[in-house]
């Protein structure tokens, strides 16, 4: 009776999942397994809204395993020593896990073959949909600029979508470590799970989403990010699905997909663009705690930056366009350094990914791939253009409910009781002009 071992990671799915499917048909049995490394909270990655999704996705998953004879095995450790344990326990001949992009999964792949040796296969196509590094540029080993990225992932071919395994033979006697999830949570934290991902996905209506993805009080994106960030979903399944639609909404969404995989392939190649610069500017960044601080309670004085980062505090997710303004207003409009951003909202997105959150606030900072690095996004334009009448904004600033349309907007112009602006309105980018060299 031969065993194999499907380590799950950022993959927490049964439908379209290369680990468990190279798992299933490599041996007799297979040993789901989850493991839980305590480094990944020492590095200061485990927030609390992650941790408890995290808990919603592994208890889902479970149950999905439960309902074709298996059940999930979770182990807390240092993941290769944690795996290779159970390999012994089991005498699993093989070990699939997906293939990470970040330096913490490229150090735990390292440690899986140095214990593992030949026993491990690693699965690309699994968190992405075209693993990095499949197209590249001439002579460079990855590509600098979207555009073109996008041009060559179009012609690439993708792999086949795969079934949802209908069984599952599973070893008996294995024992799961309990997970402790601790600390406060959002109160507005959307369920996790591969259940809750494919319900929210049969819901959403891709075909609407061309014209209103930006419209911040239409709030009709897919919020589909925790679920790809945890794997609840394959973003090879989702690409495949959109474009059977064939419109403009699906171009537009498969697009956004395709922008993640850019980012995944940018830091596999760079993975200190996490922290450092990836294009450096020569910044001299302004340093303000108490403006810092104001930015992230949502209390700048500009009220569609605050509606932003308070529906942040409460959900653990904010709207794209409003991540772009909120992000351009601390590092173009108040130039603090874009890590002071990038690190509180780690500290609460459920769907908080390296590749995406800190690249993303490169290209906003002027610091990563956008080729305009000197874009500003003026919060009061922003407003006007994707909160015209206000509601997102009253949504989440009550107190600013009593003004009417695009006036709340603007409440110094009405005296209304709110802080006033951090910077002067007719002055927004002084500091950004004065900042660069």
């Amino acid at each position: 009776m031969t065993v194999s071992i499907a380590l799950f990671t950022q993959d927490l799915r049964l439908h379209d999942n290369p680990v468990l499917h190279a798992a299933r048909t490599s041996a007799d049995q297979v040993v789901p397994l989850f493991v839980s490394d305590p480094a990944v909270e020492a590095a200061g990655f485990a927030a609390p809204n992650r941790q408890a999704f995290l808990a919603d996705c592994l208890a889902d998953l479970d149950a999905s395993l439960r309902g074709i004879g298996s059940r999930l095995t979770v182990r807390r450790g240092e993941a290769a020593e944690r795996t290779a344990r159970v390999a012994a326990e089991t005498g699993a001949t093989t070990v699939h896990v997906a293939a990470g992009v970040t330096a913490f999964a490229q150090r735990r792949e390292e440690r899986l073959r140095k214990l593992l040796g030949d026993r491990l296969h690693v699965h690309d196509a699994s968190v992405t949909v075209l693993p990095p590094g499949r197209i590249t540029p001439a002579g460079r080993d990855h590509y600098a600029v979207f555009t073109p990225y996008h041009r060559a992932w179009q012609q690439a071919p993708r792999r086949t979508v795969l079934t949802a395994p209908r069984s599952l033979p599973t070893p008996d006697g294995l024992r799961s470590d309990t997970l402790l999830v601790g600390g406060a949570t959002s109160p507005g934290l959307p369920p996790g799970g591969e259940s809750a991902a494919r319900a929210r996905w049969r819901r959403w209506d891709i075909d609407a989403y061309a014209d209103i993805h930006d419209d911040l009080a239409a709030d009709d994106t897919s919020r589909l990010s925790p679920y790809l960030h945890f794997g609840c979903l394959s973003p090879t399944e989702l690409v495949t699905r959109a474009l059977r639609h064939d419109g403009p909404g699906a171009q537009a969404f498969v697009r956004q997909l395709v922008w993640r995989d850019f980012h995944h392939q940018v830091l596999a190649a760079r993975p200190d663009a996490a922290h450092r610069d990836y294009r450096d500017r020569d910044d001299h960044w302004h340093h303000d705690e108490a403006e810092a601080e104001a930015w992230r309670q949502g209390r700048t004085g500009y009220p569609i930056v605050d509606a932003g980062m308070r529906q942040l505090a409460h959900e653990g997710w904010m709207h794209n366009r409003a991540r772009l303004l909120t992000a351009s207003f601390l590092a173009k409009n108040l130039y603090l350094d874009w890590r002071v951003g990038a690190a509180h909202f780690l500290s609460l997105l459920v769907d908080g990914d390296v590749a995406n959150n800190q690249l993303n606030w490169q290209w906003v900072a002027g610091t990563g791939t956008d080729t305009r690095p000197n874009r500003i996004l003026n919060p009061l334009r922003q407003a006007d253009r994707y909160d015209p009448d206000g509601a997102y904004v009253r949504r989440w600033v009550p107190e600013l409910a009593h003004l009417p349309g695009p006036s709340v907007h603007r409440p110094w112009l009405f005296s209304a009781d709110y802080p006033a602006p951090v910077l002067d309105p007719e002055d927004l980018n002084a500091r950004f002009q004065h900042g660069r060299p």
